[in-house]
């Protein structure tokens, strides 16, 4: 999150996909007898987070205290971590208010999001000033201090923030680091595993939701180039910024499922919706609802606590309003928590290629909800592979990930690869038939 407006506009109006996935959570209806009553409580039923920004200057407010004590288990300092307030001067670090937090979270029995090590924004004003070697060692000094100083107690980093650029060219933001080497993200992520190699390294971006966007690719691109040479990257977070703009893109599971199939967490960062009522309230419920059908969706942070608190508090974009009132947004979040489910067992059937060569689909079942289930095919022995998945009626395949595919009829599809590795997935939408699909494997 910056202090300025995005360059871009932010999304408003969950797809008619996001609905759909949302299920059968009922906007404005109170959790379920014996269900968790926080969003912390609930988050944790299925191994999840679900967390707050903060501000120091904050703690101060009973009101804003009490909220936060009671309803999050994840903690992000809203400004006070950036590269500006905690190094102000060349080689003078400063962590008051940053530790303000960190303790208040810590002494709370929460944990705590660690933002941001590295960012072309908000540079103190020595840094702006530089370029070259000087700056290059500089920020590795500065990410080396800070991950440091606060190792073993922060959970996760966005370790790079908002990195490239908006628009059609799918490549890096023009930025004074970027000017330092194209590799100077990389070396931030090597400085930060050195410092801190119990915490998860994230990179965190915005108007990265729709997969067929040339900047979503871009990052994914660098995610799938760092896993594959070793680069020490753990998690992806995805901003989630909403207002009027654009709807979320009916590829939106898609796109976490991509990136999580990279073999990282996706991590929602900073939520905020503009809006009010039953719709925003919708927009909350598909959201939470989609880092729930992605098994490594491992938690979701929102950007604030009352409307009030909020960088675009004209916009009423959290879940609280200024007196601290839930609105029917944070309903609908609590009970889509509550409906959450843990990754389905691992057990699997196989089925080979009858005609030998080696070709091996394995079926493993995932997430389940009341009208659909998710289920993933591990196909082994060959790169250049067929699999065949049928379906009983009135089964039917909703969503695919992973795969290109293609429908026999309407119970069987059939899947090939596309370039993201040899497991795929889809979710059924079951019709009151929860019996897993056959699959069927032969070489290409």
């Amino acid at each position: 999150m910056t202090l300025t407006a995005k360059s871009v506009a932010r999304v408003t109006l969950v797809s008619a996909l996001l609905t759909a996935v949302a299920g059968a959570a009922i906007i404005g209806a109170s959790p379920a007898s014996g269900a968790a009553s926080t969003l912390g409580a609930a988050a944790q039923q299925s191994g999840r987070y679900f967390g707050t920004a903060v501000a120091a200057g904050k703690l101060g407010d009973s009101t804003y205290t009490g909220i936060l004590n009671r309803e999050f288990d994840m903690v992000t300092a809203e400004n006070e971590m950036k590269m500006d307030a905690t190094e102000p001067n060349q080689g003078q670090f400063s962590y008051g208010n940053a530790d303000r937090i960190v303790n208040q979270a810590r002494n709370q029995g929460k944990r705590v999001r660690g933002h941001a090590l590295a960012w072309h924004s908000q540079q103190p004003g020595w840094m702006q000033n530089m370029s070259g070697s000087s700056l290059r060692n500089a920020m590795l000094n500065h990410v080396t201090q800070v991950a440091t100083y606060y190792r073993g107690k922060i959970y996760a980093w966005d370790v790079v923030n908002e990195a490239f650029a908006d628009g059609s060219s799918g490549g890096r933001r023009d930025s004074n680091l970027q000017r330092t080497g194209n590799d100077w993200i990389e070396a931030a992520f090597r400085a930060a595993r050195s410092a801190d190699p119990g915490a998860k390294l994230c990179y965190n971006d915005y108007n990265t939701d729709n997969w067929s966007h040339a900047k979503t690719q871009g990052v994914y691109r660098m995610v799938q180039d760092f896993k594959s040479r070793g680069v020490p990257i753990d998690c992806v977070g995805f901003q989630a910024h909403f207002n009027s703009g654009n709807p979320v893109p009916s590829n939106y599971h898609t796109t976490l499922q991509n990136f999580a199939a990279l073999g990282v967490d996706v991590q929602i960062t900073e939520l905020d919706i503009e809006g009010s009522g039953s719709t925003q309230a919708q927009q909350y419920q598909g959201v939470t609802q989609a880092c729930l059908a992605v098994a490594r969706c491992t938690g979701i942070t929102v950007w604030g606590i009352r409307d009030t608190d909020s960088w675009r508090a004209s916009g009423t974009p959290l879940l609280f309003d200024g007196s601290g009132n839930k609105k029917a947004a944070y309903t609908s979040v609590l009970n889509v928590l509550n409906s959450g489910t843990n990754p389905g067992p691992t057990s699997t059937t196989t089925s080979s290629n009858p005609g030998g060569g080696g070709c091996t689909a394995t079926y493993s079942e995932g997430e389940k909800w009341s009208d659909r289930f998710n289920g993933n095919v591990t196909v082994s022995g060959t790169d250049n592979w067929i699999v065949t998945v049928t379906v009983s009626s009135p089964q039917r395949i909703i969503a695919t990930w992973n795969t290109s595919a293609t429908w026999d009829s309407a119970n069987v599809m059939t899947a090939r690869p596309n370039g993201n590795g040899n497991t795929f997935g889809f979710t059924i939408q079951h019709g009151g038939n929860w019996n897993w699909p056959s699959v069927s494997c032969r070489v290409g």
